[in-house]
Parts: C-alpha cells; structure tokens; sequence
C-alpha cells in the first residue's frame, strides 16, 4: 500500500474510531436516564416494560432512519437490542 493511500486508510480509522467513542458515551449517558427511569417506575408500581412506547420508538427510529439512508431493519435491530437491555434493568430494580 502506497504512503498516500495508508495515510487516507489512518483517516478513515482515526473517524471511526471517534465515531466509537462518542457511541460509546452516548449509550452510556441513555442507560444512565433509563436507570432513573426504572427506579422511578419501581417506586410507583409501574411496570418494567411499556409496549406502546417500545413500539413508537421502533417506528420514530425506522423512520429516522430513512432519513438518514441506514436500514431500518438495521435500526429496528440495534434499538431492540438496547430496549431489550433497559427492560432488563428494570425489571432487577423492580425485584430489589
């Protein structure tokens, strides 16, 4: 590979990388109000999950990401995957 062509290819990465890490504290900052959000539930007898809500986020997700040209079944995917782990939660502070 030519100096010029590792050099753009070090680019790319340095990018992704920041992509990363600013992911990584975005998710964080989410599971850090969702931790609120289920103490606040379990205190009030609320349930753990919200199936009304999940499915809103779904479709305003789906639809953002058309928006932005990525998957939707891609997006559907990851917010699942992370509702999934917020109900989780949830439902260990419901049973302390």
């Amino acid at each position: 590979m030519s100096g010029e062509a590792a050099n753009t290819l070090e680019s790319y990465r340095e990018s992704i990388d920041n992509i990363d890490a600013a992911l990584v504290f975005m998710l964080a900052e989410r599971f850090k109000i969702t931790q609120a959000v289920g103490r606040y539930k379990a205190s009030h007898g609320l349930p753990p999950a919200d199936g009304a809500r999940e499915k809103a986020q779904v479709e305003r997700l789906r639809s953002l990401a058309k928006s932005a040209n990525l998957d939707p079944e891609f997006s559907e995917k990851f917010l699942r995957f992370i509702i999934d782990e917020v109900i989780r939660h949830h439902e260990r502070l419901r049973d302390q």
